[in-house]
C-alpha cells in the first residue's frame, strides 16, 4: 500500500482498485475487468465512482492525497526544507511504490493523448502541491511572494521529470545524483 487505508466502504473499494490497478496497469481494461480484477462488480464501481473516468480521477486523486500526506508528515518536527526534500525524495522512489507512480503516468499519459474514457486529472494534480511546498520551497518568504508559487512548481516538475527517469531507465544511482545537484541549487540561497 502507498499509506494509510480509507476505513469506509467506498475508501476500501478504492484501495482494491488501487493496488489492482498498480499490479496490472490500466490498459484497455473496461469497467467490468477491473471490477472483477478488484473483486467486485461493475454496479458497485458505478454505483461509488459513476464512471470508468470518474473511477480512474479518484484513483488518481488518491494516490497524489497519499503522497501529500507522507510529505506533510515529514515536515513535522521542525526539520529543514533540503532534509524534508530529501526524505520525500527517499519515500517517492521507493522501488516498492513503483507500481502506483507507474500507474500515476500511465493514467496522465492515457489523458494527454486524449483517449477516450480516460481519466483527465492534469488540471488537478499540480494545484494542490503547490501550495504543499510553497514554504518548503522558499521559507521565510512573505505568502504573497510569487517566487513561493514559482519555486513550488519548479519542485514539482523536477520531482515528477527525476521520478520518470528513474523508472524509465532504472538508473538510481545517476537519477539520485541529478536529484542531490538539484538539491544544492534549489536550497542554495536557503
Amino acid at each position: 500500500m502507498v499509506a494509510e487505508a480509507v476505513p469506509d466502504a467506498k475508501g476500501a473499494l478504492l484501495n482494491r482498485v488501487l493496488d489492482h490497478l498498480a499490479a496490472e496497469g490500466v490498459g484497455d481494461r473496461s469497467l467490468r475487468q477491473i471490477a472483477a480484477g478488484a473483486g467486485t462488480s461493475h454496479r458497485m464501481l458505478i454505483y461509488h465512482f459513476g464512471t470508468r473516468e470518474g473511477l480512474l480521477g479518484e484513483v488518481v486523486r488518491e494516490v497524489e492525497d497519499r503522497q501529500r500526506a507522507a510529505l506533510a508528515g515529514l515536515r513535522t518536527g521542525g526539520k529543514p526544507p533540503d532534509a524534508v526534500a530529501r526524505a520525500f525524495w527517499r519515500r517517492l522512489s521507493d522501488p516498492a511504490l513503483a507500481p502506483y507512480a507507474r500507474l500515476f503516468f500511465e493514467l496522465h499519459g492515457q489523458s494527454l493523448g486524449g483517449r477516450a474514457g480516460a481519466a483527465s486529472p492534469l488540471g488537478g494534480t499540480v494545484e494542490p502541491w503547490l501550495a504543499d511546498l510553497a514554504e518548503l520551497a522558499a521559507p521565510g518568504r512573505p505568502p504573497e511572494d510569487p517566487v513561493r508559487r514559482a519555486r513550488a512548481r519548479m519542485a514539482v516538475a523536477f520531482a515528477r521529470g527525476a521520478l520518470l527517469d528513474l523508472l524509465a531507465t532504472g538508473e538510481r544511482e545517476e537519477v539520485d545524483s541529478a536529484v542531490e545537484e538539484f538539491f544544492a541549487i534549489f536550497f542554495s540561497d536557503n
